[in-house]
C-alpha cells in the first residue's frame, strides 16, 4: 500500500475518533440518566438542542466568547432538566411506559417553545478563529475544532468517572442503582440522587449541544438526529459508562471505514444491520447495566 494509499485511509480511521467524540457526547448525558434513574428519555434530544440554543443566544446578544458558553449552557439546560425532573419525572419513577410518554410531550413543548421564542430559520454558532484552522496528524488532516471536540470529550468522560467511581455521590449513585430500599435504610436519600442525576444528564446533552451548533446549523429539530445515535451508543453499550465509550468508538470507526468503502448512506445501513445482528445475539449489550434496581 503506498502513501496515497495510506493517507485516505488514515484519515478515514481519525474521521471515525472524531464521529465516535461527538456520538458519545450525545450519548453520555443519556447513559447517566437511563444507567441511574432507568428512565428513557424522549426529550434528551430537545436537551441537546436548547444547549445550542443557549450558546447562540449568548454569543449573539451578549457576546460570549464560544469556551464561555459551555458551562453556560450546562448550567442552563441542567436547571431545565431539575425543574422538568422535579415537576413531572418524579412521579413517574418505576412506570417506564408512562415517562416514554411523558418525555416525549416534553420533547414536543420544548421544540414548539423554542420556535415560539427563536423562530424556525436556522442559526449559527460562530467558531472562534484560533479553532478554524487544519493540522496535520500522520497521515491525516484535521480540523482543530474537532481535535477541542476531543479534548473535550476525554474531559468529561475522565470527570464522569471520577464522580461517579471516586465520590461519596458516586458511592450512593451505586447503591441506589444496586437497590434503593436498603440504599435508604443507610440514609441514602434516593429521590436527591435521581434529582441530581437527571439534572448532571441534563446538563451534559446542553454542553453536547453547544459543540454540534458549531459543526452544524442550528434548528428546533436538530435534536432529533443526534438522539437516535445516542440511544444507539446506549444500547450497544449496555447503558453504562464505559459501555458507551467502547461503543461509541467501535460505532463511530465502523460507520466511518464502511463510508471511505461505499457511501455515507450505505456506510450507516450497514451500520444498523450489524447493531441488529449484535443485539440479536447479545440484547444486553457489551457492558450491561447491574440488575436487582429499585
Amino acid at each position: 500500500m503506498t502513501f496515497l494509499d495510506i493517507a485516505p485511509f488514515a484519515n478515514a480511521l481519525v474521521l471515525g475518533l472524531s464521529i465516535a467524540s461527538i456520538w458519545l457526547i450525545a450519548a453520555i448525558g443519556l447513559t447517566i440518566i437511563y444507567g441511574t434513574v432507568g428512565v428513557i428519555n424522549m426529550a434528551h434530544g430537545e436537551f441537546i438542542m436548547l444547549g445550542a440554543y443557549t450558546s447562540y443566544a449568548l454569543q449573539s446578544s451578549l457576546g460570549l466568547p464560544f469556551l464561555l458558553c459551555l458551562p453556560a449552557s450546562f448550567v442552563v439546560v441542567a436547571l431545565v432538566g431539575l425543574i422538568i425532573e422535579r415537576g413531572l419525572i418524579r412521579y413517574l419513577y418505576n412506570r417506564p411506559l408512562d415517562t416514554l410518554l411523558a418525555t416525549w410531550g416534553v420533547s414536543l413543548v420544548l421544540m414548539q417553545g423554542v420556535r415560539l421564542i427563536f423562530g424556525s430559520d436556522p442559526k449559527y454558532i460562530a467558531v472562534p478563529e484560533i479553532f478554524q484552522s487544519n493540522v496535520e496528524v500522520g497521515f491525516a488532516s484535521l480540523s482543530v475544532f474537532r481535535l477541542v471536540v476531543l479534548a473535550i470529550t476525554a474531559l468529561i468522560v475522565a470527570a464522569t468517572g471520577y464522580l461517579f467511581y471516586r465520590t461519596r455521590f458516586g458511592m450512593q449513585v451505586r447503591a441506589v442503582m444496586q437497590n434503593k430500599e436498603m440504599a435508604a435504610s443507610f440514609g441514602i436519600n434516593a429521590d436527591r440522587v435521581y434529582m441530581i442525576t437527571f439534572a448532571l444528564g441534563a446538563g451534559l446533552a446542553g454542553i453536547a449541544g453547544s459543540l454540534f451548533g458549531v459543526l452544524a446549523i442550528v434548528l428546533p429539530t436538530m435534536g432529533t438526529a443526534y438522539v437516535v445515535q445516542a440511544f444507539l451508543v446506549v444500547v450497544v453499550g449496555g447503558g453504562t459508562l464505559m459501555g458507551s465509550v467502547a461503543a461509541a468508538g467501535l460505532t463511530g470507526e465502523l460507520q466511518s471505514v464502511f463510508a471511505f468503502v461505499t457511501n455515507d448512506t450505505f456506510a450507516r445501513f450497514l451500520l444498523y444491520v450489524l447493531i441488529v445482528v449484535f443485539l440479536r445475539f447479545r440484547p444486553r449489550g457489551l457492558f450491561a447495566v447491574a440488575k436487582g434496581r429499585r
